[in-house]
């Protein structure tokens, strides 16, 4: 009978091991797919799809059907501009400056890209930037405009604006979450190669929330003149 008790005792030891290597097998395959899903998730990003080269493309103008080649022409860098990292929507739109508990919407730039192509003696970029809307203490599921500036500058002691563009992507907070992702690409940016082309290499991409420029120009009121009194007809 002992005999018989410790093999049905090595037995279920035997089908325990099985069952947790099982468990365990189950558990590896389940993280496995959570890692590939949540891979999937972050290589969705149109940003992915850009160049990483750090040189401008170039068209063959003897043979357009060509293929596009490298040249040893610098793409201008992408810089976020100093103040312009953050975004602050307040519950009430006519302060500036919400304070902490008034604050609906905060946004903030996760990274950027970008691309240069030459034709022709002229240079077009495609700028991508990406960033993130969460909810703040006064916030709550919505939709919230974000106004971007991407503006190129030729940096030095006096900054020379070279082209700016301005442009708003609408983003969607849903009712179960707290945070959404948005992605800003503008692809009409073009300038005059500078002469020399020395020059190139401090010309800078700023790029950063402008809500400034998403408020209308406001309209002044227009003067009414008042009619001058008849004079006085003398008694």
């Amino acid at each position: 009978m002992r005999g018989v008790r410790d093999k049905a005792a090595r037995g279920a030891a035997g089908l325990l091991a099985i069952g947790a290597l099982g468990l365990l097998a189950g558990c590896g395959s389940t993280m496995s797919s959570m890692s590939s899903s949540v891979g999937n998730v972050f290589s969705k990003s149109p940003l992915d799809l850009f160049s990483t080269s750090s040189t401008a493309t170039q068209t063959n103008a003897a043979a357009p059907d060509a293929p596009e080649i490298q040249t040893d022409i610098e793409c201008p860098g992408v810089m976020i501009r100093a103040g312009a990292a953050t975004l602050v929507v307040g519950s009430n739109p006519k302060e500036q400056q919400p304070s902490p508990l008034d604050v609906k919407y905060q946004g903030s730039i996760i990274r950027t890209a970008r691309e240069c192509h030459v034709n022709n003696g002229i240079m077009s970029m495609k700028v991508g930037i990406e960033g993130r809307i969460i909810t703040g203490p006064a916030g709550g599921p919505g939709t919230v405009e974000v106004p971007m500036r991407i503006a190129v500058v030729q940096d030095g002691v006096t900054p020379k604006p070279i082209v700016s563009t301005f442009g708003k992507e609408a983003v969607t907070i849903g009712g179960d979450v707290d945070r959404a992702n948005f992605t800003h690409v503008d692809d009409t940016i073009s300038f005059p190669l500078p002469r020399p082309l020395g020059l190139l290499d401090s010309y800078v991409v700023y790029v950063g929330f402008d809500p400034i420029g998403a408020k209308p120009p406001e309209r002044k009121k227009p003067v009414v003149k008042r009619r001058a009194k008849p004079a006085a007809k003398p008694r």
